[in-house]
């Protein structure tokens, strides 16, 4: 399976969850999802009063620099962690 294959396959897959990964997790993939599909981080940080998308955003800035194709393997290996490898 091909890195842009199994990437879709895990967008697939964490959408049959049953519960809602935590904070963290749910952060960790908003932020490898958009490295790997938009790169590294565009635009203003959010303001003060904006927690959640400051949240997105500062995690989203943590990956800057990390390759396409790195962030797909480690979206994958989220997710794989999440659904228990299925």
């Amino acid at each position: 399976m091909t890195p842009n294959e199994a990437f879709e396959d895990a967008q697939k897959r964490v959408k049959t969850l049953n519960e809602s990964p935590g904070t963290e997790d749910l952060l960790e993939l908003y932020a490898l999802y958009k490295q790997a599909t938009a790169g590294d981080v565009s635009g203003s940080r959010p303001g003060m009063m904006d927690f959640k998308g400051r949240a997105k955003f500062d995690a989203w800035a943590k990956k800057k620099g990390t390759g396409k194709e790195a962030a797909m393997t480690a979206y994958v290996g989220v997710v794989n962690r999440l659904t228990g490898g299925k």
